[in-house]
């Protein structure tokens, strides 16, 4: 029951407003020579019936505010896709950083005169002798070169 009294209602509210969109309009001259627009029209007067219909103020209206909304979407694809390239670029800039101060950490810990080692794959220790720790260093320094990593002082 409730389904259709909201369905009258909102046919009944439907009707109300195409009511406007339906109804005549007609001009007139009152007594006193002013002109004067109503739906009904004083009995004894000539009336004109007049077209209610207005025509659009610049036909090429539509067209430009296509163009307008064309341009602001645009815009913000641009500007959608800048903010994603610098939250990259600040994304890469800092894993650089970080990869740069564990290069430096090695490099480092191999200048030290701390005994390094490597494990071997049954899990035991073979410790660097010289010539691999300098191949250990020259390696590192090249991939602090490759990456452009600033020196620890700068």
């Amino acid at each position: 029951m409730h389904l259709h009294s909201t369905f009258r209602f909102a046919v009944c509210a439907l009707l109300f407003v195409a009511l406007p969109a339906g109804a005549v309009l007609y001009k007139w001259t009152d007594e006193k020579g002013g002109v004067v627009y109503g739906d009904t029209p004083p009995p004894g007067v000539k009336a004109e019936r007049v077209s209610a219909t207005v025509a659009p103020a610049d036909p090429g209206a539509v067209q430009d505010m296509a163009s307008k909304d064309a341009q602001f979407k645009k815009w913000q694809q641009q500007r959608a896709a800048d903010e994603a390239k610098a939250q990259k670029a600040e994304v890469d800039a800092k894993a650089k950083s970080d990869r740069c101060t564990q290069l430096r950490g090695r490099l480092q810990t191999l200048h030290s005169n701390t005994p390094l080692y490597k494990f071997t794959d049954n899990g035991g220790k073979v410790y660097y002798d010289t010539a691999e720790r300098d191949q250990a260093i020259a390696e590192t320094e090249k991939v602090m070169r490759d990456l452009e990593c600033p020196s620890a002082s700068g």
